[in-house]
């Protein structure tokens, strides 16, 4: 049965809104494997819940750790031995996290854990991370894919060392082999070798929350080490998740309006922070204070030349805007983005010249130069990223259709009523 394609609103006055998001995915689904590992019950507070953390939190109940609901709140309960345990099968969705983060989990458990996702996830780069397994004696069976679907033999332990990896298609390459570090017996230390790691606020967020949770870690440039040791339980409290937030920012600058998010951190290691300094390049005033982080357009809606290499996430709705800005625009940095839920650069000009847009691909990002845009519709390709950039274009350009909107239950269920509730405030 076909999915009803979503008109997204178009916006008739400056918005005025105050949008409170729900936490962080990044946050989540690292505080969920931090916490089964852990020596001790762990409350994880406000977590997102969403497809990528209910899978994950649904791979860490089939190898044995309790993963309870507790208000809004996750209640995470390591196995009373500590051990972790198969057979298992894994469904990782097209969940980043979830298919980075869970094979060395399943290293530690023992028995067969065989681990797939949707097809997309098949093509998702793995074979880092499954080399660097079997390099420390973890036996994994692929049939010589270096992808999806494979199955882990875990025995119980693994002894750690010393691994050389190329992390440049992800830095979840590198966060998924330091998230269980601790439990190694000898530890773990990591070496990048390769073009830059991308998005390498997310492997700031890996550090600090290891060591949040108790973990001894050092970082220096393209390696790591975690020392073995115990984790210990009690809180850990979720974000709000600032990559959300870009399209309900760019609301106010594409209306001239105000948009407030709430709780917006003043210190953090997620790369959504960077939207303070993008959307200002672009001509919004932002302030950050007590009440939250506020965005407001003034008038000037300008192009912007940005490096995103650290935070290709914002890419998709940073792109939506710049189509409907006043000058020309430059996202580089962003290669490795055709390796995403889909080839995001790839999809982006093809969804963003078929309403008439005049986008070019680069080979590290993307060229824009706005023209006015017609309404159509707008292909989502299961990537939420590409829901939330449709959603942007259409407040401007009326009968944009958005594909499939419920693919932005990966990160946001519930995105199309926040966005229409915040439309209705204006």
């Amino acid at each position: 049965m076909s999915v009803p394609h979503w008109p997204a609103p178009v916006a008739h006055a400056p918005v005025d809104a105050t949008v409170a998001l729900p936490g962080s995915k990044s946050m989540t689904n690292r505080a969920l494997i931090l916490a089964a590992l852990a020596g001790e019950p762990v409350r994880v507070v406000r977590p997102l819940r969403s497809r990528d953390t209910e899978l994950m939190a649904g791979a860490l109940r089939a190898l044995g750790a309790g993963v309870r609901d507790e208000g809004a709140d996750w209640h995470v309960t390591p196995p009373a031995d500590g051990a972790l345990a198969g057979p298992a099968r894994i469904d990782v969705g097209l969940a980043g996290t979830v298919m980075r983060f869970l094979p060395p989990v399943a290293a530690l458990a023992t028995g067969a854990v065989a681990i797939d996702g949707d097809p997309r996830a098949r093509e998702r780069p793995m074979g880092p991370i499954i080399t660097a397994l079997r390099t420390l004696g973890v036996e994994i069976d692929d049939g010589g894919r270096a992808a999806l679907p494979f199955t882990v033999r875990g025995r119980g332990a693994v002894d750690g060392g010393a691994v050389t990896i190329d992390a440049s298609g992800s830095s979840q390459l590198v966060s998924g082999l330091l998230l269980s570090a601790p439990r190694f017996a000898k530890g773990l230390e990591v070496r990048h070798e390769g073009p830059p790691v991308p998005s390498a606020p997310h492997l700031e967020m890996t550090v600090r929350m290891l060591r949040e949770a108790g973990a001894e870690v050092e970082a220096g440039e393209d390696v790591w080490r975690v020392g073995p040791g115990a984790l210990r339980g009690g809180e850990r409290v979720i974000e709000p998740d600032l990559s959300n937030a870009a399209q309900f920012l760019g609301a106010a600058l594409v209306t001239g309006g105000r948009v407030t998010v709430p709780g917006w951190p003043g210190d953090t290691a997620q790369p959504g922070d960077a939207l303070r300094g993008l959307l200002a390049a672009m001509g919004a005033e932002v302030t950050l204070g007590a009440d939250g982080l506020t965005v407001r357009g003034t008038g000037a809606f300008r192009g912007i030349d940005a490096d995103l290499h650290e935070v290709g996430e914002l890419t998709p709705v940073l792109a939506a805007l710049a189509a409907l800005a006043e000058g020309p625009s430059r996202l580089t940095g962003i290669a490795h983005l055709r390796g995403h839920e889909t080839d995001r650069l790839a999809a982006l000009v093809t969804e963003l010249n078929g309403l008439g847009g005049d986008v070019r691909e680069l080979p590290d990002g993307l060229e824009i130069r706005p023209r006015p845009l017609r309404g159509g519709v707008f292909r989502t390709y299961d990537d939420h990223r590409m829901v939330m950039a449709a959603a942007a274009l259409g407040l401007a350009v009326p009968g944009v259709l958005v594909e499939n909107p419920a693919t932005v239950g990966k990160t946001m269920p519930g995105f199309t009523d926040l966005w229409t509730a915040m439309l209705g405030a204006a």
